[in-house]
């Protein structure tokens, strides 16, 4: 199984194929609304219009795994929107460890080990994945989406 085989569903319900992606650069990120590194969703929003032109996709996955989203996915994209003037697709609630994470996280920490094994530690964790669908890296939680604008055009 690759990224492509991959389906997922957005906020609204709609569920469609990882494939729609091929050839584009994606950035995969596991969300919290609540979460104090929320304001991450700024830098992220920046990232995507500075590279949507160059076929880059930040794709934003809410988790309440960490107890830190609201009730619904459609509340959480609200509040990403609202606060955060967030465009990039909003997916729905996943979970992202255990025997019951997401199809997609499972490839991607089975991909790329983090720090402490392939459990996601926190929200805000980041997947740069290229345009064939192979994890390029995994970055932190903490690590500032600006941080990632040098392996991002490398990747471009």
């Amino acid at each position: 199984m690759n990224i492509y085989d991959i389906s997922v569903t957005m906020e609204n319900g709609e569920a469609y194929q990882l494939d729609r992606y091929k050839g584009k650069t994606l950035l995969i990120v596991n969300t919290a609304t609540k979460c104090g590194l929320a304001p991450q969703f700024d830098e992220l929003q920046k990232l995507y219009d500075k590279y949507k032109a160059k076929d880059f996709v930040v794709l934003g996955f809410p988790s309440n795994q960490f107890k830190q989203e609201v009730a619904t996915a459609e509340d959480a994209a609200e509040a990403c929107r609202m606060t955060y003037g967030v465009s990039f697709p909003m997916h729905e609630i996943v979970k992202i460890n255990g025997k019951d994470a997401h199809p997609l996280f499972k490839l991607l920490t089975d991909e790329s080990k983090g720090i402490l094994g392939s459990a996601i530690k926190w929200n805000f964790t980041k997947f740069l994945v290229d345009k064939e669908g192979n994890v390029v890296k995994r970055y932190a939680p903490k690590t500032e989406p600006k941080d990632l604008e040098e392996d991002i055009e490398d990747v471009l």
